[in-house]
């Protein structure tokens, strides 16, 4: 069994070089333009990797050098400056003693009081002692509260008559 006639068919069927004679160009031209298109998308990925190469190494170099500065920084300062400037002399008030002729007082006889500086044994009153003191009438220290007392008269004549003295 010879099967060379049927190889022989089968690749001229697979080329069909005897039935369309432009079927081999055709397929010719169609091979080259694949091959062109790949060649073409080899050169552009081989740009664009050269691009991102270039654009990273730019990117590290923006990142890491020394920005120029706008001079120098002058940092806060702590304190508040105040500036001051005198009154006008409308704005001052000033005081003068009245001479003596013109000496006002609001009460006819002063009464002066000296103090010492020497410790004087002073003896606390209670409320018994000082109501003896203060009325000679019968009266009562009422307590409302700690700080809080009302003087009562057993007579209403006689709170008449302490009101008045």
């Amino acid at each position: 069994m010879n099967n060379s006639p049927d190889n022989e068919r089968l690749l001229d069927d697979v080329l069909a070089e005897e039935r369309d004679p432009g079927f081999r160009e055709v397929l010719l031209g169609q091979t080259l333009h694949l091959v062109r298109r790949q060649r073409r998308f080899r050169k552009v990925r081989r740009a664009a990797s050269a691009m991102a190469v270039i654009a990273g190494l730019l990117l590290l170099a923006w990142r890491f050098l020394p920005s120029p500065s706008n001079g120098p920084v002058v940092p806060a300062k702590p304190y508040t400056l105040v500036h001051t400037q005198p009154l006008p002399t409308s704005a001052i008030v000033e005081t003068t003693p009245f001479p003596p002729s013109k000496l006002i007082t609001s009460v006819g006889s002063v009464e002066i009081i000296a103090t010492s500086a020497f410790a004087h044994n002073f003896r606390e009153l209670n409320d018994d002692q000082l109501l003896d003191f203060v009325t000679p009438a019968p009266a009562l220290l009422v307590r409302r509260g700690p700080h809080t007392a009302e003087l009562v008269f057993v007579n209403p004549e006689d709170r008449e008559a302490f009101l008045r003295d």
